[in-house]
C-alpha cells in the first residue's frame, strides 16, 4: 500500500480525539457509578444477614468471624488534599484532622467505623496538609492541632 493514496482526515484540529475522551470518560464515569450501586447492594445484603443470624440467635463476633481485608487508602494526585479543601470550606470552625478524615470517609461512601482505614486516613490528612500552603495549622484549648482554611493575603 503506497502512503501517498491513503485518505487524509479532514479534520484540522483534536476534535475526534475530544470526542473519543469525552465518551470514553462518560463510560468511565458511568461504570464507577455502576460498581458504586453494587457495593451499596452488597452491604444492604450483608447488613440484612446480620439480622437474619441475631435473629436465629448468634450471638458471636461477626466481625472477628470475617477474613481480613487488607486496606490500601488510595487517592489520585492532588485528591486528597482536594478532598480536605473541600471539608475545611464547609466546615463553620477548625477540624483536627481525625475530624477531617472521617468527613472524607463519609462523603466517599465508605465504612466510617474501620479503624484501620481511618487512622491510616488521619495519618495522610496530616501529612498532606502540612505539606500545602492551602491550610492553616492551628491548636485548640487542649492543645489538639486542628485545621482551618488559610485566607489569601
Amino acid at each position: 500500500m503506497d502512503i501517498k493514496n491513503l485518505a487524509r482526515s479532514r479534520a484540522t484540529d483534536f476534535s475526534h480525539t475530544i470526542n473519543g475522551l469525552l465518551t470514553k470518560r462518560a463510560d468511565l464515569f458511568n461504570e464507577a457509578k455502576e460498581l458504586r450501586e453494587r457495593i451499596a447492594e452488597i452491604k444492604n445484603d450483608i447488613d440484612a444477614i446480620d439480622r437474619a443470624l441475631g435473629t436465629f440467635g448468634y450471638t458471636g463476633d461477626l466481625d472477628a468471624a470475617m477474613p481480613r481485608q487488607k486496606r490500601h487508602v488510595v487517592f489520585g494526585k492532588g485528591e486528597l488534599f482536594r478532598s480536605c479543601m473541600t471539608v475545611l470550606r464547609g466546615a463553620e470552625g477548625p477540624l483536627t484532622s481525625r475530624q477531617i478524615a472521617q468527613e472524607i470517609v463519609e462523603l466517599n461512601g465508605q465504612d466510617a467505623r474501620d479503624r484501620k482505614y481511618v487512622n491510616d486516613l488521619v495519618k495522610r490528612v496530616g501529612k498532606c496538609l502540612r505539606q500545602t500552603d492551602g491550610a492553616r495549622k492551628g491548636t485548640d484549648g487542649v492543645g489538639n492541632v486542628v485545621w482551618s482554611v488559610q485566607i489569601p493575603t
